[in-house]
């Protein structure tokens, strides 16, 4: 599942010993114990789940961040509800992680007392793999629909379809509803062609990227990070689609949201879904559906049809240990 091309050879680590050494990184920048070990959980999730540009290696951006003062490394975040179906999260200026997952646990309560609950989450670093976050609230039976964005004055990443420049962050988009009998079903995407933490673990392992998902700061393509740190730009992820979807984000958590004050703004909506059918009719009628696409015959090139999520959750239950690139985790071992 890595979009990493790398010319050296990955590395075999337990499971245990990187969460270990995570949370060490992060301590060692002055992040208090179970607060570390609640961010390096997530970390460790996301590698499990394939996703390795929001995995273990971010745990050296973290602490970095935390060092210098871009981050607050122990803060608690607030919810406030003044509304009742509209709730309030301040991250207090620390990591994304913590904020989102209060806003999820505090959501899921309010859409099921009053049906739906939107969310604003501000002041806050990267929030993590949102889709960890979806799987929750599908759990707890909540459709989940959230976007970020409102940083492109500090995060010009992505061109516009049609343009050259990085003008856009890569504002993600991340929906999760509960699904059959094989669980949730969640998208979970960067706007971007790439989100944007491959190009730092591209450049941290010394690999390169995928064709299609970078241009130099000329327009040209290449897969090479150092041009994209060079003024070049991410693609837009499937043209004016990507573009459209990055559009919304930035005006839902910018215009709407007001400015962001660390990183990005994140706007949350939760509703409860026994509100419109029955647990079990819900899960009858969506086993149906995924089924058919299921067994829908594959075209050239594939092994099969896959379900959104899926993927994710047939590598969590089946990794034992994590492939990390060799620079990498020489890097999370001498923190460095």
């Amino acid at each position: 599942m890595s979009k990493l091309q790398l010319v050296e050879n990955r590395v075999s680590v337990p499971i245990a010993q990187a969460h270990q050494i995570g949370v060490q990184v992060l301590q060692a920048s002055g992040c208090y114990a179970p607060l570390a070990q609640a961010i390096v959980d997530h970390l460790i999730d996301a590698e499990l789940c394939g996703v390795e540009s929001h995995g273990i290696v971010r745990a050296l951006q973290y602490g970095e961040e935390f060092k210098r003062g871009y981050l607050v490394a122990n803060v608690t975040p607030t919810v406030t509800a003044e509304l009742g179906a509209t709730l309030d999260v301040d991250g207090q200026g620390g990591i994304g992680i913590l904020a989102m997952d209060a806003a999820t646990k505090a959501g899921i309560d309010a859409a099921r007392k009053h049906g739906v609950c939107a969310i604003a989450v501000r002041n806050t670093g990267h929030t993590g793999r949102l889709g960890a976050f979806a799987e929750k609230a599908a759990d707890a039976g909540c459709l989940f629909i959230a976007c970020g964005g409102g940083a492109r004055e500090r995060w010009r990443m992505v061109a516009p379809h049609g343009g050259s420049k990085a003008v856009l962050p890569t504002n993600p988009w991340c929906l999760g509803i509960p699904g059959g009998a094989r669980g949730p079903v969640v998208l979970d995407c960067a706007t971007g062609q790439i989100a944007g933490g491959w190009i730092y673990a591209a450049r941290r392992a010394g690999a390169m990227l995928p064709e299609g998902a970078i241009v130099d700061r000329h327009g040209n393509p290449t897969t090479d990070p150092a041009d994209y740190f060079d003024g070049g730009a991410i693609l837009p992820k499937g043209g004016v689609l990507g573009y459209g979807l990055a559009t919304m984000a930035e005006l839902i958590c910018d215009a709407m949201l007001g400015p962001a004050i660390v990183e990005c703004n994140t706007f949350v909506l939760m509703v409860d879904t026994s509100r419109y059918r029955a647990t079990s009719s819900l899960q009858n009628a969506a086993e149906a559906i995924l089924d058919e696409l299921r067994n829908c015959p594959p075209a050239p090139g594939f092994g099969r049809v896959e379900v959104c999520g899926e993927r994710e959750q047939i590598r969590r239950a089946q990794m034992s240990v994590l492939h990390l690139p060799a620079r990498t985790w020489e890097a999370l071992v001498t923190h460095q």
